[in-house]
């Protein structure tokens, strides 16, 4: 039976997140460029039971031994789509005080039925990466249903709606979303969304588009001073422990990495298990042809080939 439970992964926003998979991969409404799982395979807005509920929830009881800071829908795909939100909350709270967070590119936020399923969550975390309707076309790559003024309009009534923590996140391109004028037009949507807060990133790991290139950090901490609440800069991964804390599988690491690619450094802190450990399992992986290394950065990044697990 296919895993649908990954990590911990180490988030620069959640600490030791332990990742829920609702639908398979590459199933989303948009296709952004700066996507670091690639082009979108299954573009919709159709909303189902994509993976069953019933399995999903064993799988997850089995895996709270590693005492993550957050339980995170959110995987290689839109987590939204999948019709029983509701449920699998509830459920997840049943078992465990662990938060329930829910990391979502926003696109459905408009939808009545998806604000009242996720009314019981700890957290939800939308995304914002455009002030416009052409960059939104350009960056976010929607389904063909999805207006920019319509999904503006979710991330709004939604906030309004809510109770829990919401934060919301932009995600800058350098020359993209950089500019005068289209910071200014993020800057008066997020005025109107009036998040808990606003954590300000970039392009971080390799993307699906050689043109969504990252902003320099020192003028990323500028243009945060631009936004009301003042956009919080993603601070950098805790450096991990060297001590040795747990074991992890060969499948484990490939489950981590076929929703995000990784350093050494992040499959140590995810997993928590010694470096060298991490290393053996990536120089075994890699000798049997089913993980790449990404050159070109300061550190390799890890992915499966061909992104499908097996």
């Amino acid at each position: 039976m296919k895993s649908h439970i990954f990590g911990p992964v180490p988030s620069r926003r959640l600490g030791r997140s332990l990742g829920v998979d609702l639908v398979p991969f590459k199933t989303c409404s948009f296709d952004c460029l700066y996507c670091q799982l690639g082009c979108t395979t299954c573009k919709t807005v159709e909303r189902k039971e994509w993976v069953p509920l019933e399995n999903v929830l064993p799988q997850l009881e089995n895996k709270l031994s590693c005492k993550p800071d957050y339980i995170t829908l959110s995987g290689s795909g839109e987590p939204t789509l999948f019709s029983r939100l509701d449920e699998l909350i509830a459920r997840i709270k049943k078992m465990t005080d662990v938060p329930v967070a829910v990391l979502t590119n926003g696109s459905l936020l408009w939808n009545e039925e998806v604000q009242r399923q996720l009314a019981e969550a700890d957290l939800v975390m939308p995304s914002l990466d455009a002030g416009d309707p052409a960059t939104f076309q350009l960056v976010n790559r929607p389904h063909e249903s999805l207006q920019f003024e319509k999904v503006l309009a979710g991330l709004i009534s939604f906030r309004r709606r809510f109770r829990g923590r919401y934060w919301l996140e932009a995600l800058l391109i350098d020359g993209v979303t950089t500019t005068k004028a289209e910071l200014a037009a993020i800057a008066e949507c997020v005025a109107r969304i009036k998040p808990d807060r606003l954590l300000l990133g970039t392009v971080t790991r390799p993307p699906t588009e050689a043109c969504a290139v990252a902003v320099p950090s020192q003028r990323l901490a500028e243009l945060a001073a631009a936004f009301s609440p003042p956009g919080e800069i993603l601070p950098d991964l805790p450096e991990p422990s060297l001590a040795s804390r747990g074991e992890a599988s060969r499948e484990d690491v490939l489950a981590l990495l076929a929703r995000r690619p990784c350093t050494v450094e992040d499959i140590v802190a995810g997993l928590g298990i010694h470096r060298v450990e991490a290393i053996k399992r990536i120089e075994s992986l890699e000798a049997d042809g089913r993980i790449e290394a990404l050159s070109g950065r300061e550190q390799p990044v890890y992915r499966p080939v061909g992104y499908l697990l097996s």
